[in-house]
């Protein structure tokens, strides 16, 4: 009489396969086409994050200014969060952008300064060109004379971030992204 093996479920596709057994314990709980796929994906997610290092290696300095441009925006959006346009004091709700008191074309060193950004709604900023003159009526009320006369100072000194400066902006604003997460889920 002949013994027919014991046949288990595949955790994976619930199909019926014979299990190997080594020293009485199942060496898996998957089966061989299973077993397989899963070798793929692991081999297929180490060669994306292989390429994902070299992508970030070959990065030019003006990509990572975006990247960072576009971290700075989100926590401007966060800090903002509830506050009045700075131009024409709408409420910012749904989607507001961060504007540019002295703009990115004209002052880059100043693009960073988080004086010289704050939340905007859409109409403002790009339909309006920025609102310059609601702007600067606003802005030393925001901020205070003293930081304003700063920020005044300070738009034509220059400026030139390494990529290791951007890298650790770009660590510092997602600390403070994280924290601004964090302080909402508690209110």
């Amino acid at each position: 009489m002949a013994v027919t093996p014991n046949l288990i479920k595949c955790r994976s596709c619930k199909s019926d396969f014979e299990p190997v057994y080594r020293n009485g314990i199942i060496l898996s709980r998957l089966c061989l086409s299973c077993l397989l796929r899963k070798a793929k994906d692991k081999v297929r997610k180490d060669k994306a994050k292989e390429r994902g290092g070299i992508k970030e290696k070959l990065k030019t300095h003006s990509q990572w200014l975006n990247d960072l441009q576009k971290v700075f925006n989100r926590y401007i959006r966060l800090r903002d969060k509830g506050k009045p346009c700075i131009s024409c004091g709408c409420s910012l709700i749904g989607k507001y952008d961060a504007g540019h008191y002295f703009s990115v074309g004209a002052y880059p060193n100043i693009r960073f300064d988080e004086d010289n950004v704050h939340g905007q709604c859409v109409a403002c900023n790009q339909h309006r060109h920025g609102n310059t003159t609601e702007y600067s009526l606003s802005l030393p009320m925001r901020i205070g004379i003293d930081r304003y006369e700063k920020l005044l100072q300070i738009r034509n000194e220059p400026l030139k971030l390494s990529i290791e400066e951007i890298k650790e902006k770009i660590k510092y604003y997602k600390l403070k992204i994280k924290e601004y997460g964090n302080n909402s889920l508690k209110l």
